[in-house]
């Protein structure tokens, strides 16, 4: 199967076609969020992304339909770092040692030195979040898309948008105040920063009913194994994908850091209900699009029923409260 993985927490390896970030945790004003992940299919030149995503509908065998309505992040559109481990690595003479970046320090909250922002082409197909040592970029992305990624959320998740918000494409180059290449969690605050300092970006949390998936045990309860890692520690995700089947490994990771990670896998947000305490280390293997499966019976099953076979844990359609970012002030960004 070809792949390209994605991991998080954990040593990248360039060589591979890996790539890292090495936190996945982000806040939304006072309240933890993660970004869910980063997947480029094999079959796809970087930079040319297929703007489909997983989302949350059933079909027959519990797999999970691709639509055009929920192109979203575009799979977050995507190369967080994806994009620059592959150059760096095909760039690279054969047999080349590959040099690391030096990531920033754990506690360090970056903001910008330099950034300058501006209007993209219309007509540039590229769309990217892409961080390349300390370089840092935004390619063709609107501020609806930015509020996502920084905040980690749902689109369903952000009100009072004005209409120029969610249409309006910017590119975003500069480099952060600290010294080294931002982890995910780290690049979130520094696009949060930019929205506030640059567009003016003024919001509040609230609490609303809408639909939401309710992650919940399963008839014969969890197979999930207690993690060894440091409870303190960050949760990773580990992906990788291909043939229309994706494989995703969780070490160190809370049913809420679950919840989170797995946004971009479902078409809503996702509440914990299972009332699981702790940290565990799991896969789950499921097939994501029928069309491009095997068809000798080899593919594992879809979402939601692998979810329950593999792990013990169900998610069900429900309507229930979840966080809402409501913007109450944001403007086209300021002069450079």
């Amino acid at each position: 199967m070809g792949e390209l993985s994605v991991e998080w927490g954990g040593d990248g390896i360039i060589g591979d076609r890996s790539a890292n970030f090495a936190g996945v945790s982000t806040s939304l004003m006072i309240a933890p969020r993660h970004l869910a992940r980063i997947t480029v299919r094999p079959q796809d030149e970087v930079g040319n992304i297929r703007r489909t995503r997983s989302v949350g509908t059933r079909t027959r065998g519990g797999h999970v339909r691709q639509t055009k309505c929920v192109r979203l992040l575009m799979a977050i559109s995507i190369l967080v770092c994806v994009g620059a481990a592959v150059s760096r690595a095909q760039d690279a003479p054969a047999g080349a040692p590959t040099v690391k970046p030096k990531m920033m320090a754990v506690n360090a909250d970056p903001g910008w030195e330099v950034v300058t922002v501006r209007p993209s082409d219309p007509n540039d197909q590229n769309n990217k979040f892409d961080v390349q040592g300390r370089h840092a970029m935004i390619e063709s992305h609107t501020v609806e898309i930015m509020l996502m990624f920084g905040y980690s959320l749902q689109k369903s998740q952000i009100a009072g948008l004005p209409e120029w918000a969610k249409t309006e494409r910017f590119n975003v180059d500069g480099v952060p105040d600290v010294d080294g290449q931002p982890d995910m969690q780290q690049f979130q605050g520094m696009v949060r920063k930019l929205l506030a300092e640059r567009f003016g970006l003024k919001a509040h949390e609230e609490q609303r009913e809408m639909p939401v998936f309710a992650l919940t045990l399963a008839k014969d309860g969890p197979k999930l194994a207690k993690s060894t890692g440091d409870p303190n520690g960050r949760p990773s995700q580990h992906v990788r994908g291909g043939n229309g089947q994706r494989m995703l490994e969780f070490t160190n990771t809370s049913m809420k850091d679950m919840t989170l990670l797995m946004l971009l896998e479902v078409d809503r947000p996702i509440v914990d209900r299972t009332g699981l305490p702790g940290k565990y280390d799991f896969k789950l293997s499921f097939t994501n699009d029928e069309s491009r499966a095997p068809t000798d019976g080899s593919a594992p099953p879809g979402l939601f029923t692998a979810m329950q076979e593999q792990l013990g844990l169900k998610l069900e359609p429900v309507r229930a409260p979840a966080p809402v970012l409501v913007v109450d002030a944001v403007e086209r960004p300021s002069a450079n």
